[in-house]
């Protein structure tokens, strides 16, 4: 699979397929194809999978599509202004917040919906209780809203994240809370009461804007 990113405000990719190839893409996010792009709704990961997606909220079925024929193409963007950043499954697989993950190609791709691995990173975090694992062998198309930060963690090193900007991570990043300290900080400092404490070995991707924010700016503005 061949593809290209381009735009400024509001990235968009495209997809450039050879006969056979297939790509999962986040609900909604098909812009425009060619004549020989055959879609349809699927669900990865079956029954379970829908059970899981749909209490994620992040809708039950994912866009799959398939190429028919040579020189086929799918352009591919989100609903809201930002980037998009690729993903190499060989360095790992790829967890994803909510509405981070755009698309992903490749062999024995893997999507599935897992829970936060502690309570209060679940409940308090920010990113929700739920988040899109991307594994396999391949790519995964990230979008971030607003400008992209990418920061690699030594083992051990941490980072603290205000709630909202956090992208994508790596599966090897731990993922956890903290409070922001003092009530003053908490009722006054704008972040709220609690901190996104990420701990590595692994990749971290920052949003420069907390999810939503450019949506509606952008409608404020129009």
């Amino acid at each position: 699979m061949e593809y290209t990113i381009s735009g400024e405000i509001a990235q968009r990719a495209r997809l450039q397929f050879a006969p056979g190839e297939t790509a999962w893409l986040s609900k909604g996010s098909l812009m425009a194809y060619s004549p020989g792009i055959a879609w349809r709704p699927r669900v990865p990961g079956g029954l379970g999978g829908a059970v899981r997606r749909s209490l994620a909220g992040e809708g039950i079925a994912l866009t799959y599509i398939e190429a028919e024929g040579e020189h086929q193409f799918a352009l591919v963007a989100s609903n809201a202004p930002g980037h998009i950043a690729e993903w190499d499954l060989a360095d790992g697989p790829v967890v994803a917040t909510r509405g981070s993950f755009l698309a992903a190609w490749g062999d024995e791709i893997d999507i599935t919906l897992i829970i936060a691995r502690r309570a209060g990173a679940a409940v308090f975090g920010g990113a929700g209780l739920f988040l899109q694992r991307i594994s396999g062998r391949g790519s995964v198309l990230i979008h971030g809203s607003g400008d992209f930060e990418r920061r690699q963690l030594a083992q051990n090193e941490q980072l603290i994240v205000s709630t909202g900007n956090l992208a994508a991570f790596s599966d090897s990043v731990d993922y956890d809370i903290q409070t922001v300290g003092s009530l003053g900080r908490a009722f006054f400092g704008g972040e709220g009461i609690f901190m996104t404490r990420l701990s590595g070995p692994g990749v971290v991707l920052l949003q420069s804007l907390k999810r939503g924010a450019a949506t509606a700016a952008a409608t404020n503005s129009g």
